[in-house]
């Protein structure tokens, strides 16, 4: 039990926590994506078993973590550049992200009904969007795992900062959900957020490394811009409504 006295351990902990939810937020988009388009008497149980599994998947990874490491290394080379397991994972990870993407920017363009609320179509499939999360979980967990492995040296201390920070994001989940579906110009940003995610991936996959920090800044910065026009747009439309009120009477 020394180790509850051990500061180091603990700084170590709430760290990896925070950093492991920060990570955790371009998964959680796209898993409330993803489940917007199941019927809404499913939604949230798919949510959750999404994260369950996201949780499940960078544990698994921790304690297999010797193969983990070994992805790293190269496996052939293709024009002077050497590939690695990891590698084959991020780019064939950023090409799903990029075609799943993209494919729900035309649904949403071209007006398709959500699952939730028309037809159920193969999207509403409960089998078919848990397969689509545990691709994305596989993809996103991996670097946060290894980083987690450069973090910290006690994998109990992993195991713990994982299984906090997924059931904070399970807590967050459907307010974030609901959010997104309630407002579809942000959807449409989350998606487009996406696409710069999958891009950086397929980056990363040839050692093109971009800064995260300037990765995050222009999300943050988007979101606030679009934080502003919603708070704009919900002020303009009571105020339509108050003047036709006024009119009424």
């Amino acid at each position: 039990m020394d180790w509850l006295t051990n500061p180091e351990l603990w700084v170590a902990f709430f760290t990896l926590t925070a950093l492991e939810i920060v990570l955790g937020i371009d998964n959680i988009i796209m898993i409330s994506i993803l489940v917007s388009r199941m019927p809404r008497h499913m939604q949230q149980r798919t949510r959750i078993f999404g994260l369950a599994l996201a949780m499940i998947t960078r544990i698994l990874l921790l304690l297999s973590i010797t193969w983990v490491m070994r992805l790293t290394d190269d496996l052939f080379v293709v024009f002077g550049q050497g590939i690695s397991g990891r590698d084959l994972i991020l780019f064939f990870g950023g090409l799903f992200l990029l075609w799943k993407s993209s494919q729900e920017i035309y649904h949403g363009m071209e007006g398709a009904e959500e699952a939730g609320n028309g037809p159920k179509g193969k999207g509403g499939n409960f089998l078919y969007t848990i397969i689509q999360i545990a691709i994305i979980d596989i993809v996103f967990s991996l670097d946060s795992v290894i980083t987690a492995v450069g973090m910290v040296s006690h994998v109990p201390v992993m195991i713990a900062a994982i299984v906090v920070a997924v059931l904070v994001m399970m807590l967050a989940s459907k307010t974030i959900g609901d959010f997104i579906d309630k407002h579809p110009s942000l959807k449409m940003l989350a998606l487009s957020f996406l696409i710069v995610v999958g891009t950086v991936l397929i980056a990363e996959a040839f050692d093109v490394h971009v800064p995260k920090g300037y990765v995050y800044f222009a999300m943050a910065f988007s979101l606030a811009v679009e934080a502003i026009n919603i708070k704009m747009r919900t002020a303009m439309q009571k105020k339509k409504q108050e003047e036709q009120a006024a009119k009424r009477h």
